[in-house]
């Protein structure tokens, strides 16, 4: 475990593994680096990733209390980009992660290399908001209510450990508090045409936290995009679909700069 120092003096714990062009995890709302679990592992054996704990989660400190929001999140994340050395990376973000992504892309155009957006969105969207069960069972925090919208059933059986770790965080009640806020209140679709690194845009059909209106308009605003519906895939699409990494790879080596 290594330590990145946040524009206030925060303290962001970030692991790497792997070898490769540097790729970034940006992990979604009140979620660790660990709960990228087989994902890592998988991406590891291809690239040089590199992960960490956002501001408040796991092993880093809490920080300025105005400092949750997403693009704020997003300095953090240049913060340890910084502190490992790199310039510029592929950036692959979930759920909230993906919404601090896209502030990483717009301020730091030079340091996104390609971004990888998955079960996200732009900020609210009329008519796309999550079902009152969904929004219930994420507010309740309960994993067997939180299970069901995530994961597949097949997959979830045979990756307790993982679905364990994923839901199970090291947080306090102010963290995740502040981490809900920061979501909920994201609002980048009038600066979504600035992003200038290639896209790719990861959704599941049956993502009932983010439902797929979000992602058309995702790949409507941004110029440079690609949209993959994956069908039956739920809110944990990063996890429970494998091939997504397949996709990745072939992504990344098709678009990403020489």
């Amino acid at each position: 475990m290594k330590i990145a120092l946040a524009p206030d003096g925060a303290e962001l714990a970030w692991a790497e593994e792997g070898h490769g062009e540097p790729l970034l995890l940006i992990a979604g709302q009140a979620t660790a680096m660990d709960g990228w679990g087989p994902a890592a592992e998988a991406l590891a054996q291809h690239f040089r990733v590199i992960r960490f704990d956002h501001r408040g989660i796991g092993g880093s400190s809490n920080g300025d209390a105005g400092r949750y929001t997403t693009r704020l999140l997003a300095a953090d994340s240049a913060a340890v980009l910084k502190a490992a050395n790199v310039d510029s990376a592929h950036v692959y973000g979930h759920s909230m992660g993906g919404r601090v992504a896209q502030w990483l892309a717009i301020d730091h155009p030079q340091g996104v290399r390609t971004l990888i957006l998955a079960a996200t969105s732009g900020g609210k969207l009329a008519g796309a908001e999550p079902t009152k069960y969904a929004m219930e069972a994420l507010v309740s925090g309960d994993m067997a209510r939180l299970e069901p919208l995530f994961f597949a059933p097949e997959w979830a059986a045979d990756h307790s450990d993982a679905i364990h770790t994923f839901f199970n965080s090291r947080a306090t009640a102010w963290a995740k508090a502040r981490h809900f806020r920061a979501s909920r209140d994201h609002d980048a679709w009038s600066r979504l045409g600035a992003i200038e690194s290639p896209t790719l845009i990861l959704h599941g059909t049956h993502d009932a936290l983010t439902p797929m209106p979000n992602a058309v308009q995702l790949h409507r605003h941004i110029r440079r995009s690609t949209l993959v519906k994956v069908p039956g895939a739920g809110h944990g699409l990063h996890l429970d679909r494998p091939e997504t990494i397949q996709w990745i790879r072939q992504f990344i080596t098709a678009k990403a700069p020489l």
